[in-house]
């Protein structure tokens, strides 16, 4: 039952304007490559104000793609998902994996994206894999990370964060233990502060 009135507050973010997905090139900018925190942020910000948007891209592609080879399309995006849910699923119910995702968040996303590719390979739809599942998740990335946020995306992460709001990108991204903090302490590894 809780599970439930939690799933009902869930939010699905408001298509975004095509002049606020994609202004002028005044909007855009080369992400700060040292400031691994703010690079981050970032892109968490922008998968949760274009949420929509990007679903809506890689739709898109998808249906392009399947209509060319649908049973391809079909499988791979079976197994991607099995694959997902699956790491998701022993991540949480195991220790080990657990203690592993809750300490190299950004190792855990890149284990579970190889182990899609090679089930995906093993099935024989590695060109599927590749147009329809690998070049939307490029071109998201690449928008997130190179579109700079404005006010009303700020606020809205703000809110997502503070658990005002919940988002099935907000979900997601909490499945995978993504959040702004495990940035901030990768990047003060990286820069060799210590502990706070």
């Amino acid at each position: 039952m809780n599970q439930m009135a939690l799933m009902a507050k869930v939010e699905i973010t408001p298509l975004r304007t095509w002049d606020d997905f994609f202004p002028g090139s005044e909007r855009f900018g080369k992400p700060d490559v040292k400031d691994l925190a703010k690079w981050s942020n970032r892109v968490i910000s922008n998968l949760l104000y274009y949420q929509t948007n990007y679903l809506a891209v890689a739709i898109l592609l998808f249906l392009v793609v399947g209509f060319t080879n649908p049973l391809g399309m079909f499988t791979a995006l079976a197994g991607v998902s099995g694959v997902i849910w699956g790491s998701v699923w022993i991540s949480e119910n195991r220790n080990a994996l657990s203690d592993f995702k809750r300490k190299n968040p950004t190792a855990f996303v890149i284990v579970v994206v190889v182990a899609s590719y090679v089930f995906i390979s093993l099935l024989g739809c590695v060109t599927v894999f590749i147009t329809a599942i690998t070049l939307p998740l490029t071109l998201i990335f690449l928008h997130a990370s190179l579109r700079l946020r404005n006010m009303k995306n700020k606020l809205e992460n703000k809110m997502e964060c503070a658990g005002l709001k919940r988002s099935p990108m907000g979900m997601l991204l909490e499945a995978l233990d993504q959040q702004e903090e495990n940035f901030q302490k990768i990047q003060s590894v990286l820069e060799g502060k210590p502990k706070e």
